[in-house]
């Protein structure tokens, strides 16, 4: 299995070169150049466990890892930092199938991906004899930062350094950030949004003189964002094992199709469910939930992808987010794999803040259904799924559950539906607990998820109760524009 660009870069590399470089060398996002398919039937999966299903996933990607290494990432990645040892349980809320996806370290589905990505990456190292330092470079809009950091918490031969909007995460989101220990770690707040040090990263990988002055220095970047595909395969391998679940509790007959539900920020979540359809998952409707930041919806409904919009600040902050990265390897597939359309479209973007696609690709966003979620309809929808189930769900689940009411109400369509849920709601106390119970708005964060607990019946996550305690490690900020002169200043060179 070899890795091509999005963009028509002609070299084909091999996935340890892919998980390495992050980017390819036109700034395109590598893509697998041909499909692998599910060869086994569904049945036949049932008495696998998560880790046996994902090493049948991943092994058909990256396919120049030994099984013993693959295997050894994967005991190393799904282990006892999970706090369920389903990893990624199902929950079935009157016949609502809630994908909970935040039982890790940092309880955000983003563990799911970054648990097992500092291992594939130091494989990789191996695979190609590499003697560099790895500088992982990151953009995040509340859960990537933290997730990664704990990832590579301390990684041997290893330095990374996270980017985050200083005024868009919650507070606990933050301080999961900047209480951050470990000498290979680096947080920097950054005076602008999620798009802002996306865009910045980006234009660093990019970036050839400054590359080679970090390689004649012995470092070399790359990426623990979802543009990774060192990241993004491992995420297939959670709603594959999902549709297990649901086959072995007989919620669903073999071959049966069903629905995914994705909050969608970045295109990351969701695109790892539409490559597990184009494997072979018995997939009907992805449905792209999106916040108030509803650039995505937008685009599923008339093929225009527009950022000239204001970008607005919500309670699903990890959604907040403009520029979809990922987008890019949706658009490279409903194009027929054309890289020169998808470059054009890219530099219209850079350029106008604007594209859209043609005829034959808008057909193809078939598969997909959007919808958005107002503040309003956010904060409601956790009101009423606590009172009618006595189950708490974040904000970012809170999107995808009313954006899939909505769906529901408009085609009738019944089929069994998965939702994924990112993140635990202890993450954002203040909006689950002002949904919930308003009378409590003179609390301070950590007051509030004590009120949390009472309310939900469950006991604190114990990443949250040991953060009230830990103290702040990280305390820098810069200007948008000054993140490769930050760079500079960690690294030395």
């Amino acid at each position: 299995m070899l890795y091509k660009s999005t963009r028509g870069d002609s070299s084909r590399v091999t996935s340890s070169n892919a998980i390495l470089k992050g980017l390819a060398k036109d700034g395109g996002l590598y893509v697998p150049t041909q499909f692998p398919y599910i060869d086994i039937p569904f049945k036949d999966m049932i008495p696998m466990d998560y880790k046996e299903i994902a090493f049948y996933i991943i092994n058909k990607f990256f396919t120049d890892f030994d099984d013993s290494t693959l295997k050894n990432c994967i005991d190393n990645a799904y282990d006892d930092k999970f706090s369920s040892n389903l990893i990624a349980p199902l929950k079935n809320i009157d016949d609502n199938y809630f994908l909970e996806l935040y039982h890790g370290p940092t309880l955000a589905f983003k563990d799911m991906a970054l648990s097992i990505l500092p291992h594939l990456l130091k494989a990789s190292c191996k695979n190609l004899n590499i003697q560099k330092e790895v500088v992982i470079l990151t953009a995040t809009s509340g859960d990537t930062g933290k997730a990664a950091l704990e990832g590579f918490n301390n990684v041997d031969k290893t330095k990374i350094i996270v980017f985050y909007p200083k005024k868009g995460v919650s507070t606990i989101q933050e301080k999961q950030m900047i209480t951050q220990d470990g000498k290979n770690t680096h947080v920097i707040g950054i005076d602008g949004n999620f798009d802002d040090a996306q865009r910045g990263v980006k234009e660093i990988f990019s970036d050839k003189e400054f590359n080679n002055i970090l390689s004649k220095q012995n470092y070399m970047l790359s990426s623990a964002n979802s543009i990774n595909i060192g990241r993004l395969v491992p995420q297939i391998v959670y709603y594959v094992n999902s549709y297990i679940q649901l086959l072995k509790n007989e919620d669903i007959k073999e071959n049966e199709k069903i629905n995914i539900v994705v909050p969608t920020g970045n295109f990351g979540n969701i695109l790892a469910a539409f490559y597990a359809k184009k494997m072979g998952l018995p997939i009907n409707k992805l449905i792209c939930a999106s916040n108030h930041n509803n650039v995505l919806c937008d685009f599923i409904n008339t093929g225009i992808y527009d950022v000239r919009r204001e970008f607005k600040l919500t309670s699903s902050p990890s959604m907040d987010i403009l520029v979809s990265s990922n987008l890019e390897r949706l658009l490279y597939e409903i194009s027929n794999s054309n890289p020169c359309l998808v470059k054009n479209l890219m530099e219209d973007l850079k350029v106008n803040g604007i594209y859209e696609i043609n005829e034959d690709m808008k057909n193809k966003l078939d598969d997909f259904y959007a919808d958005f979620a107002t503040e309003e309809e956010t904060l409601s929808t956790i009101k009423k799924v606590y009172n009618d189930f006595n189950y708490v769900i974040d904000t970012h689940t809170s999107v995808a559950y009313c954006v899939y009411q909505k769906y529901r109400q408009k085609t009738n369509d019944s089929t069994k539906t998965i939702i994924a849920s990112t993140a635990s709601p202890f993450k954002f106390p203040e909006s689950v607990i002002e949904s919930i119970d308003n009378n409590y708005d003179v609390l301070s964060d950590f007051q509030l998820i004590d009120k949390l607990s009472n309310i939900s019946n469950i006991e604190i996550p114990k990443p949250i109760k040991e953060l009230e305690s830990k103290r702040i490690i990280h305390c820098s900020i810069c200007k948008k524009d000054k993140m490769k002169s930050m760079i500079t200043n960690i690294l030395n060179v």
